[in-house]
């Protein structure tokens, strides 16, 4: 690869990591505009400058979808950024998106070698300037789109790993046509992330990228209801399906007190924000318990925790409060959310369960019972298990309470799909390498596989099923692998 870079390797060492410029964390704290405002182009090309373009770069193999980082840094020192969002895109279907939402910091840049010594490099700033610099010229950088194969692909949900795979295979020469289940594309993209850390024209913009490569787009079908998994491959004639419909149903405490008016999930409260645009009521008819003048609690630690509490915080709160069982430092929530989230006057309360919901004699919220926890002995996350210290309860008022825990999956499919072999907790099971499900002609990645994870973690499933349908269609080794299977089981049995 030739050495673009017209500065010295010993003075790219010298060269300060670029910082993001924001949005002033008072103003930010009562609006919903975007809190990082973008880098400039020459700020871009000092950034890319600070590459040492070491020989094994970690960085491609920390991504979860491969981008090739070295040749698109190296086009953006050049100043061809519409030539650097083409390559970012032969890997990377969404990267406006990636670019804000992506933890680069356990991803590319955490295997970015600076970081031993330093500040890696900004690689996820970089990425999001040449999304944002392709989308203001008008001027699309599409990678190239292979001839028409004949055949055709369902991928069932919009979120990112669906999205990701319809990238993919629409590069590959195949018919792509992506279900949601919604009014409004994007999946998780629009209804679980707030406006002020994804703006929603920036999630459209990318699907009509998608739309100008050839991938089509159906909303408002619920596949397992609407239509089946069965139908779509007899009845409408797809060769192959990929199932890549999140993990959405939310997942509460189990505790007393969970029914009061004021108690939401984080899906319900999110989506009614983000989707829906409760935010902007009566203009939008899609109300929330007004947070206004309110104390608002959110349970949880991840980045669904603090994008509602961040939420809350904007729609008026008193008080905006994150509730967790365990420390700050086993918060799973992006370094720069939290930042964030503290700068706009976010209270972070650890080591702090709630284990009751104590309502008025009208069913309103007025207070929660907490408890105070301690770190035990790891559990299977590697994480110290929070425990119940004795006698330790205190209540806090509190008139808005948002679960963020997790979420499960929902069910649909599995249940009118009855040869599609799910585990105990009813997410599919498929193979991690090719992506297939018990049935035929079926994939399946993203967190319906894997339960609740990262937007670029569902993309890098996205694109693994999209190159092992593409083989699948092309030399379909469906056959030969079930019959190895078979004659494997008559020799175990033997």
């Amino acid at each position: 690869m030739p050495n673009n870079n017209p500065v010295s390797k010993k003075e790219r060492m010298k060269i300060e990591r670029t910082q993001m410029p924001e949005q002033d964390h008072a103003a930010r704290a009562a609006n919903f505009l975007e809190v990082n405002l973008g880098l400039q182009d020459v700020c871009a090309k000092r950034e890319a400058q600070r590459c040492i373009e070491c020989a094994k770069p970690t960085c491609i193999q920390e991504c979860p979808v491969g981008v090739k980082v070295r040749e698109f840094l190296d086009l953006v020192i050049d100043g061809n950024f519409l030539g650097a969002a083409a390559k970012v895109r032969e890997d990377n279907a969404l990267p406006a998106i990636t670019g804000r939402v992506c933890p680069q910091e356990k991803q590319c840049e955490g295997g970015c070698v600076l970081g031993k010594k330093g500040e890696p490099l900004a690689i996820g700033y970089i990425e999001r300037f040449v999304a944002d610099y392709e989308r203001s010229s008008g001027l699309l950088g599409l990678p190239e789109i292979a001839a028409k194969t004949g055949k055709a692909v369902a991928i069932v949900g919009s979120g990112p790993a669906g999205l990701s795979c319809a990238g993919d295979l629409i590069q590959k020469g195949h018919r792509v046509r992506v279900f949601e289940a919604l009014h409004e594309l994007g999946g998780v993209l629009v209804y679980g992330i707030p406006e002020f850390r994804l703006p929603k024209d920036i999630v459209r913009g990318e699907i009509d990228n998608l739309r100008k490569m050839g991938v089509e787009f159906e909303t408002n079908v619920v596949v397992g209801k609407s239509v089946t998994i069965d139908e779509l491959m007899h009845d409408e004639h797809f060769d192959a399906v990929f199932i890549a419909t999140g993990a959405g149903l939310p997942k509460f405490l189990g505790i007393p007190g969970e029914h009061f008016n004021g108690v939401y999930s984080a899906n319900e409260f999110l989506t009614r924000v983000n989707l829906m645009r409760a935010y902007q009521f009566p203009a939008y008819d899609e109300p929330v318990y007004d947070c206004r003048d309110k104390d608002v609690i959110v349970v949880g630690g991840g980045n669904t925790a603090l994008d509602g509490i961040r939420t809350a915080k904007r729609l008026g709160a008193r008080s905006a409060t994150i509730v967790y069982r365990r420390t700050e430092a086993e918060m799973p929530a992006r370094i720069e959310e939290l930042r964030h989230a503290k700068q706009e006057g976010i209270q972070i309360r650890v080591l702090t369960n709630p284990i009751e919901f104590i309502g008025d004699e009208k069913g309103w919220l007025k207070a929660a019972r907490c408890i105070e926890m301690e770190l035990g002995e790891p559990d299977a996350s590697g994480r110290r298990r929070p425990v119940e210290k004795p006698n330790s309860e205190f209540t806090i008022p509190v008139q808005v309470a948002i679960i963020g825990a997790g979420t499960s999956a929902n069910p649909l499919i599995q249940s009118t799909t009855p040869d599609l072999k799910v585990n105990s907790r009813n997410y599919i099971e498929c193979d991690p390498e090719t992506m297939r499900t018990s049935k035929r002609g079926v994939f399946a990645g993203g967190d319906i596989v894997t339960g609740a994870a990262t937007v670029i973690l569902a993309m890098g499933a996205g694109r693994k099923a999209a190159a092992s349908i593409h083989d699948y269609l092309t030399t379909n080794h469906w056959e030969a692998l079930q019959v190895h299977v078979a004659a494997t089981a008559r020799n175990g049995e033997g």
